[in-house]
Protein backbone atom coordinates (compact mmCIF):
# COMPACT_ATOMS: atom_id res chain seq x y z
CA UNK A 1 0.00 0.00 0.00
CA UNK A 2 1.84 3.53 -0.47
CA UNK A 3 2.44 5.89 1.92
CA UNK A 4 1.33 9.37 2.02
CA UNK A 5 1.99 11.52 -0.73
CA UNK A 6 4.06 14.70 0.47
CA UNK A 7 0.95 17.26 0.00
CA UNK A 8 -0.77 14.70 2.51
CA UNK A 9 2.75 15.28 4.90
CA UNK A 10 2.33 18.65 4.70
CA UNK A 11 -1.60 19.23 5.55
CA UNK A 12 -1.25 16.81 8.88
CA UNK A 13 1.98 19.47 9.63
CA UNK A 14 0.04 22.21 9.38
CA UNK A 15 -3.04 20.83 11.13
CA UNK A 16 -0.91 20.04 14.06
CA UNK A 17 1.02 23.37 14.74
CA UNK A 18 -1.68 25.36 16.29
CA UNK A 19 -1.60 28.29 18.75
CA UNK A 20 0.82 27.90 21.70
CA UNK A 21 -0.45 27.55 25.06
CA UNK A 22 -1.70 30.07 26.51
CA UNK A 23 0.06 29.04 30.23
CA UNK A 24 3.27 31.63 28.94
CA UNK A 25 1.25 34.28 28.19
CA UNK A 26 -1.45 34.29 31.39
CA UNK A 27 2.40 34.11 33.69
CA UNK A 28 3.59 37.31 32.28
CA UNK A 29 0.32 39.12 32.45
CA UNK A 30 0.19 38.22 36.20
CA UNK A 31 3.70 39.37 36.79
CA UNK A 32 2.72 42.46 35.00
CA UNK A 33 -0.44 43.19 37.31
CA UNK A 34 1.95 41.97 40.55
CA UNK A 35 4.56 44.50 39.32
CA UNK A 36 1.87 47.65 38.59
CA UNK A 37 0.31 46.79 42.25
CA UNK A 38 3.45 46.90 43.75
CA UNK A 39 4.93 50.55 41.99
CA UNK A 40 1.10 51.90 42.88
CA UNK A 41 1.65 50.67 46.62
CA UNK A 42 5.39 51.93 47.08
CA UNK A 43 4.47 55.01 45.57
CA UNK A 44 1.57 55.93 47.91
CA UNK A 45 3.57 54.49 50.96
CA UNK A 46 6.49 57.10 49.94
CA UNK A 47 3.93 59.91 49.43
CA UNK A 48 2.36 59.14 52.90
CA UNK A 49 6.06 59.20 54.43
CA UNK A 50 7.16 62.00 53.12
CA UNK A 51 3.69 64.00 53.43
CA UNK A 52 1.73 62.41 56.21
CA UNK A 53 3.84 60.66 58.33
CA UNK A 54 5.00 62.64 61.33
CA UNK A 55 9.03 61.20 60.89
CA UNK A 56 9.74 64.23 57.75
CA UNK A 57 8.68 67.15 59.60
CA UNK A 58 10.35 70.47 59.94
CA UNK A 59 11.30 70.72 64.01
CA UNK A 60 14.36 72.80 63.84
CA UNK A 61 15.73 75.69 62.04
CA UNK A 62 19.34 76.51 62.50
CA UNK A 63 20.97 79.74 61.12
CA UNK A 64 24.58 80.19 60.58
CA UNK A 65 26.92 83.31 58.85
CA UNK A 66 25.68 85.96 61.15
CA UNK A 67 27.62 88.76 61.74
CA UNK A 68 25.66 92.17 62.73
CA UNK A 69 21.94 90.55 62.36
CA UNK A 70 21.39 87.77 65.28
CA UNK A 71 19.69 84.38 64.24
CA UNK A 72 16.82 85.06 66.03
CA UNK A 73 16.31 88.22 63.30
CA UNK A 74 16.87 85.52 60.41
CA UNK A 75 14.12 82.84 61.40
CA UNK A 76 12.06 85.65 61.88
CA UNK A 77 12.30 86.78 58.76
CA UNK A 78 12.46 83.48 57.45
CA UNK A 79 9.40 82.32 58.49
CA UNK A 80 10.31 78.47 58.04
CA UNK A 81 6.66 76.10 58.84
CA UNK A 82 8.29 74.46 61.55
CA UNK A 83 5.72 71.71 61.69
CA UNK A 84 5.41 71.02 58.20
CA UNK A 85 6.24 68.06 55.93
CA UNK A 86 10.17 68.78 54.62
CA UNK A 87 9.26 67.94 51.21
CA UNK A 88 6.53 70.95 51.54
CA UNK A 89 9.06 73.52 52.22
CA UNK A 90 9.81 76.23 49.73
CA UNK A 91 13.30 76.92 49.97
CA UNK A 92 13.29 79.38 47.28
CA UNK A 93 10.30 81.37 48.79
CA UNK A 94 12.32 81.46 51.87
CA UNK A 95 15.41 83.04 50.32
CA UNK A 96 13.07 85.43 48.76
CA UNK A 97 11.54 86.57 52.30
CA UNK A 98 14.97 86.98 53.41
CA UNK A 99 16.01 88.95 50.76
CA UNK A 100 13.00 90.88 50.84
CA UNK A 101 13.22 91.40 54.63
CA UNK A 102 16.69 91.87 55.36
CA UNK A 103 18.61 93.74 52.94
CA UNK A 104 21.80 93.06 54.70
CA UNK A 105 21.82 89.92 53.79
CA UNK A 106 24.24 89.58 50.64
CA UNK A 107 23.61 85.72 49.45
CA UNK A 108 21.65 83.22 51.53
CA UNK A 109 21.31 79.30 50.93
CA UNK A 110 18.51 77.47 52.22
CA UNK A 111 18.90 73.66 52.44
CA UNK A 112 17.00 70.80 54.11
CA UNK A 113 18.89 68.79 56.76
CA UNK A 114 16.82 65.52 56.69
CA UNK A 115 14.92 63.99 58.77
CA UNK A 116 13.57 67.29 61.00
CA UNK A 117 15.83 70.20 60.05
CA UNK A 118 15.88 73.71 57.49
CA UNK A 119 19.50 74.80 57.74
CA UNK A 120 19.83 78.85 56.56
CA UNK A 121 23.49 79.85 55.85
CA UNK A 122 23.91 83.85 55.02
CA UNK A 123 26.78 86.11 54.94
CA UNK A 124 26.26 89.96 55.41
CA UNK A 125 27.49 92.79 53.65
CA UNK A 126 30.06 94.54 54.34
CA UNK A 127 29.58 98.40 54.17
CA UNK A 128 32.77 100.24 52.41
CA UNK A 129 30.85 103.94 52.69
CA UNK A 130 28.77 106.05 55.24
CA UNK A 131 26.28 108.23 53.91
CA UNK A 132 25.15 110.33 56.38
CA UNK A 133 21.70 111.24 57.03
CA UNK A 134 20.53 113.31 59.86
CA UNK A 135 21.84 111.93 62.54
CA UNK A 136 21.94 108.15 61.20
CA UNK A 137 24.13 107.04 58.72
CA UNK A 138 23.22 104.74 55.66
CA UNK A 139 25.86 101.62 54.86
CA UNK A 140 27.23 101.44 51.44
CA UNK A 141 28.93 98.07 50.35
CA UNK A 142 31.20 97.50 47.43
CA UNK A 143 28.74 97.53 45.07
CA UNK A 144 26.73 100.77 46.05
CA UNK A 145 24.01 98.95 47.74
CA UNK A 146 22.71 100.78 50.36
CA UNK A 147 21.65 98.30 52.65
CA UNK A 148 21.05 99.61 56.14
CA UNK A 149 20.62 102.70 58.33
CA UNK A 150 22.51 102.81 61.38
CA UNK A 151 22.27 105.12 64.00
CA UNK A 152 26.24 104.67 65.53
CA UNK A 153 29.00 104.40 62.42
CA UNK A 154 30.89 101.28 62.12
CA UNK A 155 34.45 101.59 62.91
CA UNK A 156 36.70 101.73 60.25
CA UNK A 157 34.12 102.43 57.54
CA UNK A 158 35.07 106.50 56.01
CA UNK A 159 32.09 109.01 55.23
CA UNK A 160 31.11 110.06 52.44
CA UNK A 161 31.19 114.36 51.91
CA UNK A 162 29.76 114.88 48.20
CA UNK A 163 31.19 118.99 48.11
CA UNK A 164 30.27 119.86 44.84
CA UNK A 165 30.07 123.34 44.65
CA UNK A 166 27.51 125.51 42.64
CA UNK A 167 30.40 126.44 40.26
CA UNK A 168 33.02 125.31 38.30
CA UNK A 169 34.00 121.41 37.72
CA UNK A 170 31.53 120.36 40.67
CA UNK A 171 28.94 121.82 39.52
CA UNK A 172 29.78 120.68 35.64
CA UNK A 173 30.24 117.13 37.22
CA UNK A 174 26.76 117.42 39.23
CA UNK A 175 24.96 117.78 36.16
CA UNK A 176 26.66 115.55 34.11
CA UNK A 177 26.84 112.72 36.17
CA UNK A 178 23.67 113.38 39.00
CA UNK A 179 24.55 112.62 42.51
CA UNK A 180 23.81 108.54 42.23
CA UNK A 181 26.49 108.31 39.79
CA UNK A 182 28.91 110.88 41.74
CA UNK A 183 28.00 108.24 45.07
CA UNK A 184 28.85 105.26 42.84
CA UNK A 185 32.05 106.21 42.11
CA UNK A 186 33.19 107.16 45.99
CA UNK A 187 32.21 103.83 46.70
CA UNK A 188 34.43 102.34 44.11
CA UNK A 189 37.24 103.86 45.38
CA UNK A 190 36.57 102.97 48.41
CA UNK A 191 36.29 99.61 47.82
CA UNK A 192 39.85 99.81 45.72
CA UNK A 193 41.47 101.37 48.69
CA UNK A 194 44.47 99.12 50.30
CA UNK A 195 43.13 97.49 52.92
CA UNK A 196 45.75 99.43 55.68
CA UNK A 197 44.72 102.59 53.73
CA UNK A 198 40.89 101.59 53.81
CA UNK A 199 41.00 100.90 57.74
CA UNK A 200 42.54 104.32 58.50
CA UNK A 201 40.21 106.28 55.86
CA UNK A 202 37.88 108.60 57.80
CA UNK A 203 36.34 110.69 54.77
CA UNK A 204 36.02 109.97 51.29
CA UNK A 205 35.49 113.68 49.61
CA UNK A 206 33.96 114.11 46.33
CA UNK A 207 34.74 117.42 44.85
CA UNK A 208 33.65 116.39 41.23
CA UNK A 209 34.02 113.05 39.07
CA UNK A 210 37.97 113.59 38.30
CA UNK A 211 38.16 115.52 42.01
CA UNK A 212 37.93 112.21 44.54
CA UNK A 213 40.03 111.98 47.77
CA UNK A 214 40.92 110.33 50.77
CA UNK A 215 40.94 111.76 54.34
CA UNK A 216 42.86 109.42 56.96
CA UNK A 217 42.47 109.32 60.52
CA UNK A 218 46.05 111.31 61.37
CA UNK A 219 45.65 113.89 59.12
CA UNK A 220 47.37 112.10 55.84
CA UNK A 221 45.62 112.74 51.99
CA UNK A 222 45.06 111.00 49.30
CA UNK A 223 44.29 112.62 45.77
CA UNK A 224 42.79 109.79 43.89
CA UNK A 225 41.39 111.33 41.07
CA UNK A 226 38.25 109.75 39.28
CA UNK A 227 36.99 105.59 40.35
CA UNK A 228 39.16 104.72 37.15
CA UNK A 229 42.35 102.28 37.34
CA UNK A 230 41.71 101.78 40.55
CA UNK A 231 43.39 98.55 41.14
CA UNK A 232 46.88 100.37 39.41
CA UNK A 233 46.05 103.35 41.88
CA UNK A 234 45.89 100.93 44.86
CA UNK A 235 49.25 99.12 44.31
CA UNK A 236 51.09 102.65 43.22
CA UNK A 237 49.40 104.44 46.65
CA UNK A 238 51.10 101.32 48.37
CA UNK A 239 54.30 101.68 47.03
CA UNK A 240 54.21 105.41 47.25
CA UNK A 241 53.71 105.32 50.83
CA UNK A 242 56.33 102.72 52.11
CA UNK A 243 58.78 104.40 49.96
CA UNK A 244 57.98 107.82 51.85
CA UNK A 245 57.01 107.11 55.24
CA UNK A 246 56.80 110.52 56.66
CA UNK A 247 54.96 111.97 53.93
CA UNK A 248 51.76 113.97 54.39
CA UNK A 249 49.83 114.49 51.24
CA UNK A 250 50.16 111.49 48.51
CA UNK A 251 48.57 112.31 44.78
CA UNK A 252 48.00 108.85 42.41
CA UNK A 253 45.39 110.77 40.17
CA UNK A 254 48.26 109.20 37.56
CA UNK A 255 49.17 106.19 38.70
CA UNK A 256 52.40 105.64 36.63
CA UNK A 257 53.29 109.14 37.96
CA UNK A 258 52.22 109.29 41.82
CA UNK A 259 54.00 111.84 43.98
CA UNK A 260 54.02 112.55 47.82
CA UNK A 261 54.76 115.93 49.74
CA UNK A 262 55.67 116.45 53.41
CA UNK A 263 53.59 119.05 53.35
Amino acid sequence: MAGPTTAERGERQQGSSGPPPARGTGRRLRTIVILAVAVVLLGAGGAWVLYGSQWLRVRHVSVSGTLVLTPEEVREAADVPVGAPMASVGTEAIEARLRRKLPRIDTVDVVRSWPRGIALNVSERTPVLLIRKGGNFIEVDDEGVRFATVSQAPKGVPSLELSTSGKGPGAASLRRFGTGRLVRAAVRVAGDLPAPVARAARTVQVRSYDAISVELGDGRTVVWGSDEQGRAKARALTALMKASPGARHFDVTVPTAPASSVS
